[in-house]
């Protein structure tokens, strides 16, 4: 049986415990994201200002891994800014409950009502955004909850994006042109097939 990682730094717990106590769940969870967790966990203790839009080194976001009732579909955006398929998501400004972040910015992006999130960390992502006007080029800390679509289906587009999309789970794992980070929620997801979600 694997060793349990030894928890996260305790000046981190005390500032951000709720993100800080997430952290080390995941952690428990995806041992081999080892390095992944470690990184985020080291720009969370780096300064008070990472959930704000203005901390231009860098700046945590949430993300909806935004999936039909049927577990089989996953609301995706043509992201305006990006030109690419991606999770709906964005800004944190300034909130740290980073699941509350993400029903919020599904809800927002979408349309769509009686959504619910779970709190635990689907999957932790860190990339770098191009500079884009007199925004310079930065990294956003991107935390995805997965978040479940109870009701109507029937979204509205928002001006964040170029368009949305329900796609297969399945499609999305074996197609080679996705996002690798899209692919990677994507197996982890079918993995909770015995938990809920149909394989197919």
């Amino acid at each position: 049986m694997p060793a349990v990682p030894a928890p996260l730094p305790q000046v981190m717990s005390l500032v951000f415990p709720q993100l800080a106590t997430a952290l080390d769940d995941y952690r428990v969870r995806h041992p081999e994201e080892g390095d992944t967790v470690a990184c985020f966990a080291d720009f969370l203790a780096s300064d008070a200002a990472v959930f704000e839009r203005s901390h231009l080194a860098g700046h945590f976001t949430g993300s909806a891994w935004l999936v039909s009732a049927d577990g089989a579909r996953v609301l995706l955006t043509h992201h305006r800014k990006l030109g690419r398929w991606l999770q709906l998501g964005g800004h944190a400004d300034g909130d740290a409950n980073l699941a509350r972040v993400a029903l919020r910015e599904a809800e927002e992006e979408s349309g769509l009502q009686d959504l619910a999130v779970e709190p635990a960390i689907f999957d932790l992502d860190a990339h770098r955004i191009p500079a884009r006007g007199s925004e310079p080029e930065h990294w956003h800390y991107d935390v995805r909850h997965v978040v479940r679509a109870n009701g109507d289906e029937a979204f509205e587009v928002s001006g964040e994006s170029l368009a949305l999309a329900w796609k297969p789970v399945r499609g999305i794992a074996d197609d080679p042109q996705a996002d690798a980070s899209l692919r990677r929620m994507a197996r982890k997801w079918l993995a909770r097939a015995p938990q809920g979600c149909p394989p197919g």
